[in-house]
C-alpha cells in the first residue's frame, strides 16, 4: 500500500510527539533515580547495555538526523549526561555526523520531495534562495559553524544542490563540533540550573 504525502506528515507528527514524550518521560525518571547525579546509579543503568550502550545511543544520534523527530538539543543533552562531557561528546559528533551524511545522500536521492514531508513549507521558504546561489557551500559551511541554524534541514537542502559528497563531508566533519559543544554543555548547565529546583 502506497502512502500519500498527507498521511506520511500525520504519522511523522505523531511520531514526533510520542518521541518528545518519550524523553520527557527518561529525564523525569533520570532525575527521581539520581540517575545524572550518581556515578553508582549510573553504572547500574548502563551495565545491562554493556558495549551496545554507546552503540545505541549513537543509532539514536543518527535517526534523530536523517528522521528529525525530536530537537537535536535533546540528544545532545542527553550524551553529556549519559555518557560525561568527553565521551558523551564524541557520541553526539559521530551520531550527528553519520546522520548529516545520510541525510544529504538521501536528498541527492530524491530531491525536494524529503524536504516536503519533514520540514514546515516557512523554514524552506527561508532558504530556497540559497539553492541558487553561488555561493551555497559557503553559506552552508557558516551556517553549520552557526548553533543557532536548523542543521538537519541546511543537510538535506545540500543534497538538493550540486554540491559534491567530498565537499559536503569536509564542512560537517569540521564544522559539526563547535555548535555540538556549545549545545550540549549549553543545555547541560541548563539542565543542571533547572533541576536543582526539583531535586
Amino acid at each position: 500500500m502506497k502512502l500519500n504525502p498527507k498521511t506520511i506528515k500525520t504519522i511523522y507528527h505523531i511520531l514526533t510527539i510520542l518521541s518528545l514524550v518519550v524523553c520527557l518521560a527518561f529525564f523525569i525518571y533520570g532525575i527521581q533515580t539520581k540517575l545524572f547525579y550518581s556515578e553508582e546509579a549510573l553504572e547500574a543503568f548502563l551495565d545491562p547495555f554493556g558495549i551496545w550502550a554507546p552503540i545505541f545511543f549513537i543509532l539514536f544520534q543518527f535517526v534523530q538526523v536523517v528522521f528529525p523527530i525530536v530537537p537535536g538539543g535533546i540528544g545532545c543533552l542527553g550524551g553529556i549526561l549519559i555518557f560525561g562531557p568527553i565521551f558523551g561528546l564524541l557520541y553526539n559528533y559521530i551520531g550527528i555526523c553519520l546522520g548529516s551524511l545520510a541525510a544529504f545522500c538521501i536528498a541527492k536521492k530524491y530531491g525536494h520531495t524529503v524536504l516536503t514531508l519533514f520540514f514546515k513549507e516557512k523554514l524552506r521558504n527561508k532558504y530556497r534562495s540559497w539553492v541558487e546561489h553561488k555561493q551555497f557551500p559557503l553559506l552552508f559551511g557558516v551556517a553549520i559553524f552557526m548553533p543557532i541554524a536548523p542543521d538537519d534541514f541546511l543537510c538535506y537542502l545540500a543534497g538538493t544542490t550540486k554540491m559534491s559528497f567530498k565537499k559536503f563531508t569536509a564542512i560537517i566533519l569540521i564544522g559539526k563540533p563547535l555548535p555540538i559543544a556549545i549545545y550540549s554543555f549549553g543545555l547541560e548547565l541548563l539542565f543542571r540550573y533547572i533541576s536543582s529546583f526539583v531535586t
